[in-house]
């Protein structure tokens, strides 16, 4: 099988890597989206084998036991996001490149498997006072799932340095404009 490449992005909840992700999956053929698999319920706009892949604990962690999983996180208590090898495999067996929208942990654990064919972006906002702001706006979590996600986001931010390029997510066309620069010269590259 021929291996493609990977992009991974990863960045604390609310600062929009998932925007920055659609934005690529909509502009390039060449990529296909990696569907993570995780414990929690889905939100109300979210599908089974689209969005994620939603499976009890006992099953997630008897797929782990199996070695399905390339890597896997506890992100919260009781909650676990991970991505199966299964994913992988039918990206690249199609020829594309694989795209991740993951937690930092586990953004940098794909990232270290995969190496030299992978690049991670760490997508980061100015502060996290604006980060708190944005996770409101989106009114899906309650006020202490909030403060939950911003005190992980004060951990997570401890991990850029392991991302190969960081990108601060304050005027989203200016982002969006420094990812496709980014995603191009990186798929251009040859090996």
């Amino acid at each position: 099988m021929n291996q493609g490449k990977a992009l991974i992005f990863s960045a604390p909840s609310g600062s929009g890597k998932s925007t920055i992700v659609s934005h690529l999956l909509q502009k390039r053929a060449d990529l296909e989206f990696a569907i993570s698999a995780t414990t929690r319920s889905p939100r109300p706009h979210e599908q089974e084998g689209v969005h994620y892949y939603f499976l009890s604990e006992q099953e997630f962690l008897h797929r782990v036991h199996a070695g399905e999983f390339i890597e896997f996180e506890e992100v919260y208590p009781g909650t676990y996001y991970g991505t199966l090898r299964s994913e992988l495999d039918r990206i690249w067996k199609a020829g594309k490149h694989v795209i991740f929208d993951l937690d930092v942990a586990g953004g940098v654990k794909i990232n270290h498997i995969l190496s030299s064919s992978s690049l991670a972006i760490f997508i980061k906002v100015g502060g996290i006072s604006v980060l708190r702001q944005r996770l409101l706006s989106r009114g899906t979590e309650s006020h202490d799932e909030i403060d939950l996600r911003v005190q992980k986001a004060l951990e997570e931010y401890k991990f850029e340095k392991k991302f190969d390029v960081s990108i601060v997510n304050n005027d989203l066309t200016t982002a969006l404009d420094e990812v496709d620069k980014l995603v191009q010269e990186f798929l251009e590259f040859k090996q």
